[in-house]
Protein backbone atom coordinates (compact mmCIF):
# COMPACT_ATOMS: atom_id res chain seq x y z
CA UNK A 1 0.00 0.00 0.00
CA UNK A 2 3.09 2.34 1.01
CA UNK A 3 4.61 1.67 -2.51
CA UNK A 4 1.11 2.41 -4.24
CA UNK A 5 0.85 5.46 -2.26
CA UNK A 6 4.54 6.88 -2.89
CA UNK A 7 3.55 5.88 -7.24
CA UNK A 8 0.63 8.38 -6.81
CA UNK A 9 2.31 11.08 -4.92
CA UNK A 10 5.04 10.97 -8.11
CA UNK A 11 2.99 11.42 -10.94
CA UNK A 12 1.00 14.06 -8.96
CA UNK A 13 4.20 15.61 -9.15
CA UNK A 14 4.82 15.21 -12.22
CA UNK A 15 1.73 16.48 -13.16
CA UNK A 16 2.06 19.59 -11.43
CA UNK A 17 4.93 19.98 -12.69
CA UNK A 18 3.95 19.99 -16.54
CA UNK A 19 1.10 22.25 -15.51
CA UNK A 20 3.49 24.81 -14.09
CA UNK A 21 5.77 24.63 -17.35
CA UNK A 22 2.89 24.90 -19.51
CA UNK A 23 2.07 28.01 -16.97
CA UNK A 24 5.13 29.83 -17.56
CA UNK A 25 5.52 29.15 -21.27
CA UNK A 26 2.12 30.57 -21.51
CA UNK A 27 2.78 33.62 -19.56
CA UNK A 28 6.39 34.14 -21.53
CA UNK A 29 4.38 34.18 -24.85
CA UNK A 30 1.92 36.34 -23.72
CA UNK A 31 4.49 38.56 -22.19
CA UNK A 32 6.26 38.37 -25.53
CA UNK A 33 3.46 39.05 -27.28
CA UNK A 34 2.53 42.17 -25.57
CA UNK A 35 6.31 43.33 -25.50
CA UNK A 36 6.64 43.11 -29.22
CA UNK A 37 3.35 44.99 -29.68
CA UNK A 38 4.95 48.33 -30.22
CA UNK A 39 7.64 47.71 -32.68
CA UNK A 40 4.74 45.90 -35.00
CA UNK A 41 3.55 49.96 -34.90
CA UNK A 42 7.35 51.39 -36.03
CA UNK A 43 6.89 50.64 -39.77
CA UNK A 44 4.20 52.72 -40.14
CA UNK A 45 6.33 55.76 -38.47
CA UNK A 46 9.02 54.97 -41.08
CA UNK A 47 11.14 57.60 -43.17
CA UNK A 48 8.29 58.54 -46.45
CA UNK A 49 5.28 58.47 -44.31
CA UNK A 50 5.17 61.72 -43.49
CA UNK A 51 5.54 62.47 -47.14
CA UNK A 52 2.74 60.02 -47.93
CA UNK A 53 0.63 61.73 -45.46
CA UNK A 54 1.19 65.09 -47.45
CA UNK A 55 0.48 63.51 -50.71
CA UNK A 56 3.63 63.58 -52.32
CA UNK A 57 4.61 60.68 -53.93
CA UNK A 58 4.36 58.66 -56.89
CA UNK A 59 0.90 58.29 -58.75
CA UNK A 60 -0.80 56.11 -61.47
CA UNK A 61 -0.50 57.28 -64.96
CA UNK A 62 -4.02 59.35 -65.26
CA UNK A 63 -4.63 60.03 -61.86
CA UNK A 64 -5.92 62.85 -60.73
CA UNK A 65 -3.00 65.63 -59.68
CA UNK A 66 -3.46 66.89 -56.05
CA UNK A 67 -4.31 70.90 -56.17
CA UNK A 68 -1.79 72.88 -55.90
CA UNK A 69 0.64 69.93 -57.10
CA UNK A 70 2.98 69.58 -59.67
CA UNK A 71 4.22 66.70 -61.49
CA UNK A 72 8.05 66.41 -61.46
CA UNK A 73 9.64 63.33 -63.08
CA UNK A 74 8.25 59.99 -64.56
CA UNK A 75 8.77 56.18 -65.11
CA UNK A 76 7.00 53.52 -67.25
CA UNK A 77 7.17 51.34 -64.22
CA UNK A 78 4.46 50.57 -61.89
CA UNK A 79 0.99 50.82 -61.64
CA UNK A 80 0.71 47.23 -63.89
CA UNK A 81 2.73 49.04 -66.83
CA UNK A 82 0.21 51.86 -66.80
CA UNK A 83 3.24 54.51 -65.67
CA UNK A 84 3.41 56.70 -62.74
CA UNK A 85 4.06 60.35 -62.14
CA UNK A 86 5.76 61.81 -59.32
CA UNK A 87 3.91 64.84 -57.79
CA UNK A 88 4.64 67.29 -55.06
CA UNK A 89 3.74 70.75 -54.01
CA UNK A 90 4.36 73.72 -56.38
CA UNK A 91 7.15 76.13 -55.19
CA UNK A 92 8.37 79.30 -57.08
CA UNK A 93 11.41 77.84 -59.51
CA UNK A 94 11.13 74.25 -60.14
CA UNK A 95 11.56 71.93 -63.60
CA UNK A 96 7.75 70.27 -64.10
CA UNK A 97 6.69 67.65 -66.52
CA UNK A 98 4.78 68.45 -69.82
CA UNK A 99 1.83 66.82 -68.12
CA UNK A 100 2.16 68.49 -65.59
CA UNK A 101 -1.08 71.40 -64.51
CA UNK A 102 -0.02 74.53 -64.10
CA UNK A 103 -1.13 76.14 -60.59
CA UNK A 104 -3.22 79.83 -60.76
CA UNK A 105 -0.73 82.44 -60.61
CA UNK A 106 2.46 80.51 -62.23
CA UNK A 107 4.07 80.63 -65.49
CA UNK A 108 6.40 78.61 -67.52
CA UNK A 109 9.81 80.45 -68.40
CA UNK A 110 11.85 77.97 -69.62
CA UNK A 111 12.36 74.27 -71.58
CA UNK A 112 13.97 71.59 -71.76
CA UNK A 113 12.76 69.09 -74.77
CA UNK A 114 14.44 66.03 -73.56
CA UNK A 115 13.41 66.69 -69.74
CA UNK A 116 11.37 64.21 -67.70
CA UNK A 117 11.99 60.82 -69.08
CA UNK A 118 11.76 62.07 -72.41
CA UNK A 119 8.48 63.86 -71.95
CA UNK A 120 9.65 67.37 -72.15
CA UNK A 121 9.69 69.62 -68.92
CA UNK A 122 9.29 73.51 -67.85
CA UNK A 123 10.47 76.01 -66.07
CA UNK A 124 7.48 77.12 -63.16
CA UNK A 125 7.93 80.22 -61.48
CA UNK A 126 6.13 83.02 -59.60
CA UNK A 127 5.62 86.22 -62.38
CA UNK A 128 7.94 89.53 -62.40
CA UNK A 129 7.84 92.46 -64.46
CA UNK A 130 9.17 92.09 -67.19
CA UNK A 131 10.30 88.42 -67.68
CA UNK A 132 10.37 86.40 -70.98
CA UNK A 133 8.18 83.49 -71.11
CA UNK A 134 7.34 80.71 -73.23
CA UNK A 135 4.47 80.33 -75.84
CA UNK A 136 2.46 77.82 -73.39
CA UNK A 137 2.35 79.88 -70.55
CA UNK A 138 -0.35 81.62 -68.58
CA UNK A 139 -0.72 85.15 -68.68
CA UNK A 140 -1.48 85.86 -64.66
CA UNK A 141 -3.87 88.59 -63.89
CA UNK A 142 -2.17 92.08 -63.77
CA UNK A 143 0.24 91.21 -66.72
CA UNK A 144 0.47 91.98 -70.49
CA UNK A 145 2.62 90.78 -73.19
CA UNK A 146 4.54 93.45 -74.88
CA UNK A 147 7.43 91.29 -77.15
CA UNK A 148 7.32 88.75 -79.20
CA UNK A 149 10.57 85.87 -80.09
CA UNK A 150 9.65 83.35 -82.68
CA UNK A 151 10.35 80.14 -82.97
CA UNK A 152 14.30 79.35 -82.26
CA UNK A 153 15.18 82.17 -81.00
CA UNK A 154 13.57 81.90 -76.63
CA UNK A 155 12.26 79.27 -75.12
CA UNK A 156 14.34 76.39 -76.38
CA UNK A 157 13.29 76.25 -79.84
CA UNK A 158 9.52 77.80 -78.53
CA UNK A 159 8.10 80.89 -79.23
CA UNK A 160 8.99 83.28 -76.29
CA UNK A 161 6.59 86.48 -75.05
CA UNK A 162 8.01 89.22 -72.86
CA UNK A 163 5.63 89.98 -70.33
CA UNK A 164 5.35 93.25 -68.21
CA UNK A 165 2.99 94.51 -65.36
CA UNK A 166 0.00 96.29 -66.58
CA UNK A 167 -0.14 100.26 -67.01
CA UNK A 168 -0.97 103.50 -68.98
CA UNK A 169 0.94 103.85 -72.14
CA UNK A 170 1.76 100.39 -73.23
CA UNK A 171 1.92 98.88 -77.02
CA UNK A 172 0.95 95.22 -76.19
CA UNK A 173 0.57 92.69 -78.50
CA UNK A 174 -2.21 90.94 -80.32
CA UNK A 175 -3.87 88.40 -78.37
CA UNK A 176 -2.36 89.82 -75.08
CA UNK A 177 -5.13 90.02 -72.10
CA UNK A 178 -6.74 93.29 -71.39
CA UNK A 179 -6.87 93.95 -67.55
CA UNK A 180 -9.80 94.98 -66.35
CA UNK A 181 -10.25 98.91 -65.89
CA UNK A 182 -8.00 99.33 -69.56
CA UNK A 183 -9.03 100.12 -73.36
CA UNK A 184 -7.04 100.16 -76.59
CA UNK A 185 -6.79 103.66 -78.33
CA UNK A 186 -4.04 102.57 -81.09
CA UNK A 187 -3.03 99.94 -83.50
CA UNK A 188 0.37 98.75 -85.47
CA UNK A 189 -0.46 96.03 -87.78
CA UNK A 190 3.86 95.57 -87.89
CA UNK A 191 4.16 95.83 -83.76
CA UNK A 192 5.13 92.79 -81.64
CA UNK A 193 7.63 91.12 -84.73
CA UNK A 194 4.93 91.37 -87.43
CA UNK A 195 2.29 90.06 -85.16
CA UNK A 196 0.24 93.72 -84.54
CA UNK A 197 0.71 95.47 -81.55
CA UNK A 198 -2.32 97.76 -79.61
CA UNK A 199 -2.06 100.71 -77.13
CA UNK A 200 -3.21 100.00 -74.13
CA UNK A 201 -4.39 102.94 -71.43
CA UNK A 202 -6.33 103.32 -68.55
CA UNK A 203 -9.74 104.23 -69.51
CA UNK A 204 -10.70 107.85 -68.76
CA UNK A 205 -13.16 109.86 -70.43
CA UNK A 206 -13.18 111.59 -73.81
CA UNK A 207 -10.33 109.00 -75.25
CA UNK A 208 -11.12 107.11 -78.63
CA UNK A 209 -11.21 103.86 -78.63
CA UNK A 210 -10.64 101.01 -81.22
CA UNK A 211 -13.46 98.77 -82.16
CA UNK A 212 -14.33 94.85 -80.27
CA UNK A 213 -12.41 96.74 -76.93
CA UNK A 214 -14.41 95.26 -73.60
CA UNK A 215 -16.22 98.52 -71.94
CA UNK A 216 -14.94 99.07 -68.47
CA UNK A 217 -18.11 99.58 -65.94
CA UNK A 218 -18.65 102.93 -65.65
CA UNK A 219 -18.25 103.81 -68.95
CA UNK A 220 -20.21 103.84 -72.57
CA UNK A 221 -19.63 104.61 -76.11
CA UNK A 222 -20.61 108.12 -77.83
CA UNK A 223 -20.09 108.80 -81.12
CA UNK A 224 -18.36 107.00 -84.03
CA UNK A 225 -15.18 108.41 -85.63
CA UNK A 226 -13.71 106.70 -89.15
CA UNK A 227 -10.20 108.22 -87.77
CA UNK A 228 -10.14 106.45 -85.06
CA UNK A 229 -7.37 103.88 -83.42
CA UNK A 230 -5.32 104.74 -86.57
CA UNK A 231 -8.01 103.94 -89.37
CA UNK A 232 -9.64 100.98 -87.86
CA UNK A 233 -12.02 103.40 -86.52
CA UNK A 234 -13.40 104.31 -83.29
CA UNK A 235 -15.67 105.17 -80.04
CA UNK A 236 -15.73 108.15 -77.81
CA UNK A 237 -15.56 106.66 -74.16
CA UNK A 238 -18.22 108.81 -71.96
CA UNK A 239 -19.54 107.80 -68.76
CA UNK A 240 -22.76 105.69 -68.41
Amino acid sequence: MNGLRHRIRGRLASLAGVVALLTAVLAGVTAGTANAAPAAAVPARAAGSAQAAAGIGWICNGAPVTPGYVLTSHTNNGCNGAGMWWQTPVRDGIWTCATSPIPAGYVLSGHNPTGCDGYDSWYMRLPVDGLWTCGTSPVPPGYVITQHAGSGMGCANIDAWFMQRARDGLWVCAGSPIPPGYVTTGHNNNGCGGIGSWFEVVARPGLLVCPNVPIPPGYRLGNYSGSGCNGLGGWYLLPS
